[in-house]
């Protein structure tokens, strides 16, 4: 069985929406085990037992992530996520999208394969924003 998670930090509930979407498109695929864990619970074993991993983050500051938890959690799973399934998900509301190609970047420089460009959504994610949410963790579930 495909062992799938999904771990975000959200602050308005934005991101959190687009984590829970991504968790109901990655379930519509049979035999895959998804789970959908806050940063503040996660570990660095949840990244290594994967077999595949979506991060959630809205853009934070001068776009960057958020400092506090989900930034030191990415440095601290580096060395775990090289060959991996990735993809990277997170809301906006102000700027052009940079910290998103940044973290992208950043986590091809560290092995992950990112399956498909992050997911931004300004603001609240409508329904058609939630619908590309189930597409690409249906994605992630299909590797």
């Amino acid at each position: 069985m495909k062992n799938v998670v999904i771990i975000y930090w959200s602050g308005t509930g934005n991101t959190e929406a687009m984590a829970e979407g991504v968790m109901v498109g990655a379930k519509k695929i049979k035999d895959v085990d998804v789970r959908l864990i806050n940063v503040f619970d996660a570990n660095v074993e949840d990244v290594t037992n994967a077999d595949a991993i979506a991060f959630g983050c809205p853009s934070m500051g001068a776009e960057q992530l958020e400092e506090a938890e989900m930034e030191p959690f990415i440095e601290a799973i580096s060395g775990s996520i090289n060959g991996k399934d990735t993809i990277l998900f997170g809301s906006y509301g102000w700027g052009g999208g940079e910290w998103m190609t940044d973290w992208q970047e950043r986590m091809e420089g560290y092995g992950a394969k990112v399956i498909v460009d992050g997911l931004i959504i300004n603001s609240e994610a409508d329904k058609e924003g939630i619908e590309k949410c189930n597409e690409i963790g249906e994605l992630l579930a299909k590797g």
